[in-house]
């Protein structure tokens, strides 16, 4: 009566998101993020070096960093060791003893390391609402938009997600920035978060611009139609870039940086050129 060996599967792409019912837009004024149960007791059961995990870290410790750069705060929900049976009530009976029996698991994995000025919620059931002063930290803040990543999708992400909209705060789920049980359960996280109660997101979509000349990279690469990768001063045209995906480039940077388009794009089309562009101190 435990959590079930787990697999890696292909993260969800954009072209398989949901339709979502709302248009919010995320303001960073308005936001927090939520790093969801990134505890190494509950990323173990897919073993070491899982591709998914690997995954779902990077694209959590890069929304993480963008949001240190915007002035979003932080927060993490981690379930404590020696919880007595008054306090996991039913989830003994559903899951055992969970990290009763594996104390040196408690921690959050290194790369999602919080600092001083991150906060971090003793999670006690399902939501991270609950026994939590989540709500009313937010209210204080003046915060009512939540970007939920991390581990389960399908369980306290989802719980939480709905819990949220049930108290008036918009949840975005960010796809990629999860995992679950299942890509089938994965996928069902999102279709009802889309459906009735968030807006389901990837981590692109959260960050209009890439925080390091590597982000950027992963970002243009895909969109090349040659094989061979460019180096970071070479012409991204040569590479097989169309002029459609620089306009969608540029209308994405222009949110933070207004002097941006289609033409400046085009004046120097390269890994270089364009950190140049970017890595300039960021606009509102």
């Amino acid at each position: 009566m435990t959590i079930p060996q787990l697999t890696s599967y292909p993260l969800p792409a954009a072209t398989e998101l949901p339709n979502n019912r709302v248009k919010w837009a995320l303001e960073p004024g308005r936001a927090a993020l939520l790093i969801h149960d990134m505890q190494r007791y509950f990323l173990s059961f897919w073993g070491e070096n899982s591709p998914l995990i690997e995954q779902v870290v990077g694209n959590i410790a890069r929304l993480r960093r963008y949001c240190k750069a915007q002035g979003i705060p932080v927060f993490y929900t981690a379930q404590p060791t020696a919880q007595s049976d008054t306090d996991r009530a039913l989830l003994n009976d559903m899951w055992g003893p969970g990290l009763n029996k594996h104390p040196d698991q408690q921690r959050i994995v290194a790369a999602l390391s919080p600092d001083e000025d991150d906060q971090v919620l003793t999670k006690w059931r399902y939501s991270a609402f609950h026994r939590s002063p989540l709500e009313a930290i937010l209210k204080e803040m003046g915060r009512d938009q939540l970007i939920i990543t991390g581990v389960y999708a399908h369980i306290g992400c989802l719980t939480t997600a709905t819990d949220a909209f049930m108290r008036d705060i918009q949840p975005f789920m960010v796809a990629d920035a999860l995992a679950d049980f299942s890509r089938e359960e994965h996928m069902m996280a999102l279709t009802y978060t889309a459906g009735r109660s968030g807006k389901v997101v990837m981590t692109a979509d959260m960050m209009p611009v890439p925080l390091s000349k590597a982000d950027l990279r992963a970002l243009v690469l895909p969109l090349l139609e040659d094989d061979e990768v460019p180096e970071d001063d070479e012409n991204l045209i040569d590479y097989g870039l169309d002029s459609v995906r620089v306009m969608a480039l540029a209308a994405r940077w222009r949110q933070v940086h207004r002097d941006i388009d289609f033409v400046t794009l085009a004046k120097n089309p390269s890994i270089d050129g364009w950190w140049a562009l970017l890595s300039r101190e960021l606009t509102q």
